[in-house]
């Protein structure tokens, strides 16, 4: 069978539309974004909240946005970077700092707005691109935010009784996990540690 290389004529290119900008650059999943800021007709003009999580290769960003004709309005947020301040010195994109940050971020939200109830405030949560990660969603639910999410998500989720042990995840939120890998190193490839 001969190869035929297909080729495009005018009428292709005349009808070629190109992505978003965004979309090429790959920083905004757009079926995902408006899945997020469209808001239900009869609440119209409330502001639908969203938990932003970002990770870069040095810092972990959190933020609240809400979205307006204008453009996205960032509430409150937070950097992995600040986490020094309050003792954690290193590590500052792993699970532990995460969990910190959005930890941070939830207190920080609820102390600008004077929140003081149970879960008062709601977010839905946006990681954009990346693939899925909890440690800042966990941190955010411990603060005080209300986020939409299943519990089977968190490290040590159990199937059969459907709970989370609270005890290994401790573990994970101080780094246990890594320092049982490091032990490891050290008793079986001691070059490698």
């Amino acid at each position: 069978m001969v190869f035929i290389k297909p080729t495009k004529s005018r009428a292709y290119f005349k009808r070629y539309q190109v992505k978003f900008r965004r979309r090429r650059a790959g920083k905004t999943d757009y079926r995902a974004r408006i899945r997020l800021i469209n808001q239900d007709k009869n609440k119209y003009g409330t502001p639908k909240y969203r938990f932003v999580v970002r990770f870069t290769n040095k810092d972990i960003i959190t933020q609240i946005v809400s979205t307006s004709i204008v453009g996205d309005m960032i509430l409150t947020s937070t950097y992995a970077h600040e986490l020094p301040r309050y003792g954690l010195d290193v590590g500052l994109t792993n699970y532990s700092a995460a969990y910190c940050t959005g930890l941070l971020l939830a207190r920080c939200v609820l102390k600008t707005l004077e929140m003081d109830e149970e879960r008062p405030f709601r977010a839905l949560l946006d990681v954009g691109l990346i693939r899925t990660t909890t440690g800042a969603l966990k941190g955010a639910l411990d603060g005080g935010l209300d986020i939409p999410h299943s519990d089977k998500r968190f490290a040590r989720f159990k199937k059969e009784n459907k709970q989370l042990d609270a005890g290994v995840h401790r573990k994970y939120v101080y780094g246990g996990h890594v320092v049982a890998y490091m032990m490891t190193l050290i008793e079986d490839e001691p070059e490698k540690y």
